[in-house]
């Protein structure tokens, strides 16, 4: 035997058996791409009954619980008397509360953005109530140290303008005391006094 068909030979031998190893690797890939399919498929369907189990429990749950909260304020509705009359008046301040609280804490974003404003430090709330916190264990040092800051002859010394400024920032905190009573009662006139008759 020649050598150039003795290489053919090996040649042909080579080449079927790659076309074997190349059928045998696509048989592979596509049995293992068919096999990734499938799962992805099955992970995608319990993904699916998982969320549809949820919804399914999100819809009973909202329902019974929106019954519940309704059963509850019903039966507090239904007492009579101040605490129905309480139970009324807070279920209708609700709603006013929840906006303004939300107006209010826009707003004070905008405020907070405008002024570029930052929040205190940690170590500075730290701190801050860590000094409140002994005033608090121990009052008779906070008492001493209150008495020691005003001296009597600090006060014999205060001048007309300080004393004139003193009186205005008295008569400011009680017009806004005043203000704030009359939007509480929302009266411009006192309290309501007791019938005379009610105490015989």
């Amino acid at each position: 035997m020649s050598f150039a068909l003795v290489m053919r030979r090996s040649g042909l031998t080579v080449g079927r058996t790659m076309a074997r190893f190349e059928s045998t690797a696509n048989t592979t890939t596509q049995k293992a791409a068919e096999s990734a399919k499938q799962a992805a498929a099955q992970a995608s369907a319990a993904a699916s009954k998982a969320t549809q189990g949820l919804s399914r429990v999100a819809s009973t749950a909202g329902p019974a619980i929106a019954n519940a909260a309704k059963g509850v304020s019903g039966a507090l509705g239904r007492v009579g008397g101040r605490t129905g009359r309480l139970v009324a008046f807070v279920e209708s301040q609700t709603p006013l509360v929840v906006y303004y609280s939300k107006v209010g804490l826009e707003m004070a974003k905008l405020v907070v953005k405008g002024q570029n404003m930052s929040p205190p430090s940690v170590s500075t709330f730290q701190t801050y109530f860590q000094n409140l916190w002994k005033q608090l264990q121990n009052p008779s040092t906070f008492v001493a140290g209150l008495a020691q800051s005003v001296n009597p002859q600090q006060v014999r010394n205060l001048s007309r303008t300080q004393v004139a400024a003193g009186g205005v920032l008295l008569a400011e905190c009680l017009g806004f005391f005043t203000v704030g009573e009359m939007i509480g009662r929302f009266k411009l006139i006192g309290y309501h006094g007791e019938n005379p008759a009610a105490h015989h």
